[in-house]
């Protein structure tokens, strides 16, 4: 018996952002994925967090994923049940990430392929690719990727927003920009499957799409074009993710996520993510009623960790004891370090704090929303400590709602959102924290 899998390695755990009832692995065991493989969602996310992480520390986690995972699929092939991965490497949707160091690792243990796909176009949060170039939409307005503050990353930053010579920029030019594979619109539209068949050696493909209707028809192709033999990669944002999988409507509308509330009881947010976007959507639900700030101030770590968890901790016991949710925030504004790897650095240090806070939360929390990617991670994988955990669906478009377990130790139940930094308008937070806290929030305005 031959079934295909999407296996999706995604490098912080917004991946799940398009999809519901798949499970979100934190460990990536052979047992686990073994169950991982063996469940009856037709795909699972192995959160990797290599965003993190510096390069070389990002190949050789991606080196033990493929290599776990090529145990398992033996074990399970040998049991009589042979099943062909469909692997994604699910990355940001504006560019930013271990590109093509992910994606050469995957090649050397999981190879070889027929090629590999760069398609960034994620609907939900205005990007979109035309005529090769990359966009984000802002303010009704594309503007391309490489003119926005996410080029100017300090680790993952970039030039080029016209995708050939971005793959050009980031492989030092092993791949010319001429050698890249171009898919148009006009080409997704009117079908594209004999050209799939064609494709060999691993070449590099770049993937135009505006809407889901773009990305649905190319999905169809590759589905095809895979049944017929065809071996591809892909290197995405959340997009493809769901067109590949082409899963139905999700169990519970986002409208009525409030019912996974624990006991209609106040929440708690964890504001890790500083891009612009976070900050003005951290400011609009600072306007709510029955909020409370917890400032988290940055420039005392690590000299002063104690004495500033002692403080932090005494501050959202009392916020909940006032039927209040604290909304815990991390300075603003990103501080400027010598190196990337010393900004990488600096950032452990605020991500181990930011767990010992989350681990010693109110036991009786109705949900918590966690805001930025590796901050999400974090706290999934760290302080509540799951090894899996399944996606319930979507809040918002972009946001995910996972649960812990029945039995976790500290939370039995409870909701969680991860909330991209940059995903939705500025009042979209305040949007999932009133759809969690309950009905009684439901009709009321937004407050600016």
């Amino acid at each position: 018996m031959t079934a295909t899998k999407l296996v999706v390695l995604d490098d912080d755990p917004t991946g799940s952002q398009t999809v519901h009832s798949c499970l979100l692995l934190t460990r990536w065991d052979v047992n686990t994925l073994r169950e991982a493989l063996l469940d009856e969602s037709p795909l699972f996310f192995i959160l990797t967090n290599t965003r993190s992480l510096d390069a070389k520390r990002a190949a050789d986690l991606t080196r033990e994923v493929c290599h776990n995972l090529k145990r398992a699929l033996d074990e399970r092939a040998r049991a009589d049940l042979v099943i062909e991965p469909i692997v994604i490497s699910r990355s940001d949707s504006t560019l930013r990430g271990h590109y093509p160091v992910e994606i050469d690792v995957i090649t050397e243990e999981l190879g070889p392929f027929d090629a590999h796909f760069l398609i960034p176009a994620f609907i939900e949060g205005g990007r979109i690719t035309r005529d090769g170039v990359h966009y984000l939409i802002i303010d009704g307005t594309p503007v391309p990727v490489n003119e926005t503050e996410f080029a100017r990353d300090s680790v993952f930053g970039y030039i080029h927003a016209f995708l050939p010579d971005y793959i050009a920029e980031k492989t030092r030019g092993r791949i010319c920009a001429a050698e890249v594979e171009r898919f148009s619109l006009a080409d997704v539209r009117s079908g594209c499957l004999e050209r799939l068949l064609a494709l060999s050696g691993n070449i590099a493909c770049v993937v135009d799409a505006e809407s889901y209707t773009d990305l649905s028809a190319f999905a169809a192709d590759l589905n095809a074009a895979t049944k017929r033999g065809k071996r591809f990669l892909y290197r995405s944002a959340a997009g493809i993710v769901s067109a590949l999988a082409a899963l139905p409507p999700q169990p519970v509308a986002a409208k009525d996520m409030g019912r996974y509330n624990r006991g209609a009881r106040p929440g708690a947010v964890v504001v890790g993510s500083h891009v612009s976007r976070t900050t003005r959507q951290v400011r609009h639900l600072l306007a709510e009623p029955d909020v409370t700030p917890i400032d988290l101030d940055v420039a005392r770590l690590p000299d002063q960790g104690s004495r500033l968890l002692n403080n932090v901790l005494l501050r959202i016991r009392a916020a909940h004891a006032h039927q209040r949710t604290p909304i815990i925030l991390t300075s603003r504004t990103e501080r400027t370090f010598a190196s990337a790897q010393a900004r990488l650095a600096f950032g452990e240090i605020i991500s181990a704090f930011l767990m010992e806070v989350v681990k010693r939360l109110p036991a009786d929390l109705g949900f918590l929303i966690i805001k930025g990617g590796i901050t999400s991670n974090d706290v999934l994988s760290h302080g509540l400590a799951l090894r899996s955990a399944r996606v319930l669906g979507q809040i918002l478009p972009g946001c995910s709602v996972v649960r812990c377990p029945e039995n976790h130790p500290l939370y039995p139940n409870l909701p969680v959102v991860i909330f991209p930094g940059n995903v939705g308008d500025d009042s979209s937070l305040t949007t999932a924290f009133r759809r969690l806290a309950g009905p009684a929030w439901e009709d009321k305005p937004i407050l600016y």
